[in-house]
């Protein structure tokens, strides 16, 4: 497989040497296209060296123009990846701007593209590039999410380009498309209850099931055999292998553990009511001069039997649940994720205006058996390839053969 390995700007292009010798490990061959400030930081021929291919730095060198040489590479190469991106180099590309060898490649070629930014944490942060990168997400480029600790600036927090190892992975993953979620049977669940209190009245939640859509169609672009199980909705609903329709917090608990059995994933996206009226009247319940009791029961708890279900049938699937918090978010998620033994909870402070319910975006905190990750405000259809990921490296790592039907 070809890779073009494009080195824009920021002190981690010398991660960059590090990438492409981990590309050529894995089989792949790099051709590295350097922006002007990138050899600033490296100089060509240590890539040249490494590549044992020429190194790209102009557009307008002499004699590059005979083969058009920007479009023939970008029609035979396999993969696009950058890194390190900085702010500038994604916005150029969020905007289609073409103005040297490397953002022409992007416009001009069809082949997948990997990104890995690498910023100051604030810029990473800033609402302008949040934006950019939302809309390189809408038009298919995949990332691989800077990391975390002291940044070269000495400020600490996320924005450092992730590691090489972790950059190659990813590459290498989309260079060969079967991952581990291909063919394998997904549950997710998405949006509100209603809890009718009468024919015309109920009890409900602002879940719009965005989350749990993102999620479910995320998985199916991946290869999985999706079943999408969804409360009341009104946002477009993702192509999926099978999708169920329910009302209730009951009716979801019996769609979902009858399908179980045959899961390798369940992520549990929806907003589940609680409780529910302990006895529904069967016409509406006309108004009067005082108050009104309403007496509530339990609703079945679908994620405790689904880990319970898990240890006695011998059949590790994979287990995500969602922790909607107002308040103490972090440590209401940690609790549930004991009490409830789960391998991930995905925990979001819903009393936000930009995220939780029906929002298109969303700031998470994983939280996981190795602790806490914190994933910065953004749509989600990022938050739900970055829970993907993380479900395909527990799958992976427990090595469960596909279920076959």
């Amino acid at each position: 497989m070809l890779v073009a390995l494009g080195v824009s700007g920021g002190i981690g292009a010398y991660k960059a040497v590090e990438v492409a010798r981990g590309l050529q490990k894995r089989g792949h061959d790099v051709v590295a296209i350097m922006t002007h400030a990138a050899t600033r930081f490296v100089g060509p021929v240590t890539f040249e060296a490494i590549t044992r291919h020429k190194v790209i730095t102009d557009q307008w060198e002499p004699g590059s123009n005979a083969d058009i040489e920007h479009i023939a590479l970008a029609s035979s190469i396999d993969l696009l990846l950058i890194a390190p991106a900085t702010a500038n180099m994604i916005g150029k590309l969020a905007n289609g701007i073409a103005d040297d060898f490397l953002t022409t490649l992007y416009t001009a070629t069809r082949a997948p593209v990997l990104v890995a930014p690498a910023m100051n944490t604030q810029m990473f942060s800033h609402a302008a590039v949040r934006q950019n990168l939302d809309t390189l997400v809408k038009h298919g480029v995949r990332f691989v999410e800077p990391g975390e600790g002291y940044l070269a600036c000495g400020w600490i927090g996320k924005g450092r380009l992730a590691e090489p190892d972790e950059i190659c992975a990813a590459a290498d993953t989309m260079l060969r498309p079967s991952t581990a979620l291909a063919g394998r049977r997904v549950i997710v669940t998405a949006g509100p209850t209603y809890e009718d209190i009468d024919p015309v009245r109920y009890l409900g939640n602002r879940s719009s099931g965005r989350m749990g859509f993102a999620i479910a169609d995320e998985a199916t672009r991946r290869g999985a055999v999706v079943t999408l199980i969804a409360g009341p909705t009104t946002a477009p609903e993702p192509t999926v292998h099978e999708l169920v329709r329910v009302r209730g917090a009951e009716a979801m608990s019996e769609a979902v553990l009858s399908r179980s059995d045959d899961a390798d994933a369940v992520v549990m996206a929806a907003a589940v009511a609680d409780y529910t009226p302990e006895a529904p009247a069967a016409q509406k319940v006309p108004k009067g001069d005082g108050q009104i009791t309403l007496v509530l029961k339990r609703t079945p708890d679908i994620l405790a039997t689904l880990a319970h279900r898990r240890g006695v049938s011998g059949r590790p699937f994979v287990l995500v649940g969602f922790a909607a918090e107002t308040q103490d978010v972090i440590a209401g998620a940690t609790d549930k994720l004991r009490r409830k033994q789960v391998d991930l909870i995905v925990a979001n402070d819903v009393s936000r205006s930009d995220a939780g319910f029906d929002v298109d975006t969303n700031e998470v905190t994983l939280i996981g058996e190795e602790g806490a990750e914190s994933v910065p405000l953004q749509s989600k259809a990022r938050i739900a390839a970055i829970i993907l990921d993380r479900v395909e490296r527990l799958l992976s790592a427990r090595d469960v053969p596909i279920h076959q039907s």
